[in-house]
């Protein structure tokens, strides 16, 4: 899953942006308001933590920009202000969830799971098609009840786009931009060397390629 980042602290910022990546995210990250608004218009995420205390234009007023333009982004403000007014102001604005700093890194990325499953119409931990299961929390896939199997962060992130949306056939640049951030290298054959590891441990019917679009996981069943 893409994330975008927005946080003008830089050592609060790179620590949340390695957390992120160890939790198998694709990280993208600005430190001021009009760059958060300027890359929200170009470019799809799955969830956006925003601070509120940034330079150029105040988290609240980028937040009020990205609703005012029709985006429903998944949004989790992260901030120092931990007042009634600043929490209500925040969720009455748009946002999904609101977390005071300082906080635990484990809850946030559970606040993230949470606020992600919600927009995706899920209300149980785990995603599923009905034939292979995966854990966002432990990264183990299983295939119609049969023993978990750990996956690498990247296999995780792969697998987790395609169960996401069941049926639909993902390209290979809409892949790259999920297990991706800004600056990382993409090997030419990268998603086909996933997609290969997925076949040998979960086996070779689970996600299927349709030549020349993209590779797919079937229907929920």
């Amino acid at each position: 899953m893409r994330v975008l980042l927005v946080e003008d602290d830089a050592m609060i910022g790179d620590a949340i942006q390695g957390a992120l990546k160890d939790a198998s995210y694709a990280v993208d990250w600005v430190k001021d308001g009009p760059t958060a608004l300027r890359t929200l218009a170009s470019q799809h995420y799955d969830l956006v933590l925003l601070d509120l205390g940034l330079p150029g234009k105040d988290g609240l007023a980028v937040l009020s920009g990205i609703r005012a333009q029709g985006n429903a982004v998944p949004l989790v403000i992260i901030t120092a202000r931990d007042g009634l007014d600043d929490r209500l102001r925040g969720l009455d604005g748009g946002a999904d969830d609101y977390v005071s700093k300082p906080f635990q890194m484990a809850e946030l990325l559970a606040r993230m799971r949470a606020v992600l499953r919600r927009k995706g119409g899920a209300a149980g931990p785990v995603l599923t098609n009905g034939v292979v299961t995966l854990d966002p929390v432990t990264k183990e896939a299983c295939v119609r009840g049969g023993p978990p199997v750990q996956l690498s962060n990247r296999e995780f992130a792969l697998l987790q786009a395609l169960l996401l949306r069941p049926g639909a056939i993902l390209s290979r640049s809409e892949l790259e931009d999920r297990i991706y951030g800004w600056g990382e290298e993409v090997e030419s054959n990268a998603v086909e060397y996933l997609i290969h590891a997925l076949r040998r441990k979960l086996g070779s019917d689970i996600i299927k390629n349709v030549r020349g679009v993209g590779w797919m996981v079937s229907k929920r069943a």
